[in-house]
C-alpha cells in the first residue's frame, strides 16, 4: 500500500483568487516546489482533490479546467522534473448533492480505486473545513489545515493548523509524517 498527500488546489497550491480557470490568474503557492520535493523523496503518491463549481455555474468548461490543469503539471515538471500523480475534481454545485463533492468521499473513494492508498498512513492538506470533513470522513489520519480557517467543528479530531507551507514542509522532514 501506498501513502499519500492529498492536496486541495485553490488556496493550497495556488493563490485563490476566486474560481481560478486562467493560466495569468495561477499562481503557485509560496513553499510548494520545495515541500512537493520531500514528499516525491519520502515515496508519497501526490494526488490533487478539488472542488470546482465554477464548472457548474458556467464560468469556465472542463476544457478550461484542464488547458489550466496541464500548464500547472507542465510547469511542475520543467521546475521539479514531476507534477501530481492525479488531479481529481468535481464540477457541480454545492446544491447538487453529488457524492464527489467535499466534505463528500467520492474523490477519495476514486482515488483509492485507482491507486492501492494506505489512508492510515496518508494526510490532506487543504484551507477549508470542508476539506478537514473529507479527510476524516475517509479516515485519513493527517489533516493540515492552512491560513487563517478556525477549526469551529467539534467533530473534527486532529487537526493541525499550520500558517505556510514551509511550515508544514518542516513538519514533514522533521517527523517523516
Amino acid at each position: 500500500m501506498q501513502k499519500c498527500a492529498f492536496f486541495d488546489r485553490d488556496g493550497v497550491i495556488n493563490q485563490d483568487n476566486g474560481y481560478v480557470y486562467k493560466i495569468k490568474d495561477f499562481i503557485f503557492c509560496d513553499g510548494l516546489f520545495a515541500l512537493l520535493e520531500t514528499l516525491k523523496a519520502q515515496n508519497y503518491l501526490l494526488l490533487v482533490i478539488t472542488n470546482q463549481s465554477g464548472i457548474a455555474r458556467g464560468y469556465y468548461n472542463e476544457s478550461d479546467l484542464n488547458t489550466l490543469h496541464q500548464y500547472m503539471q507542465e510547469r511542475l515538471k520543467a521546475q521539479l522534473g514531476f507534477g501530481f500523480d492525479r488531479i481529481y475534481h468535481c464540477p457541480h454545485l454545492p446544491s447538487e448533492n453529488c457524492d464527489c463533492r467535499k466534505p463528500k468521499i467520492g474523490m477519495i473513494k476514486a482515488a483509492c480505486r485507482d491507486f492501492n492508498i494506505d489512508l492510515a498512513h496518508s494526510f490532506f492538506i487543504g484551507d477549508k473545513i470542508t476539506d478537514m470533513q473529507c479527510a476524516q470522513n475517509a479516515h485519513i489520519n493527517g489533516k493540515f489545515l492552512l491560513g487563517e480557517a478556525q477549526v469551529n467543528d467539534n467533530s473534527l479530531k486532529n487537526v493541525q493548523k499550520i500558517a505556510t507551507l514551509h511550515q508544514l514542509h518542516s513538519i514533514i522532514k522533521e517527523s517523516h509524517f
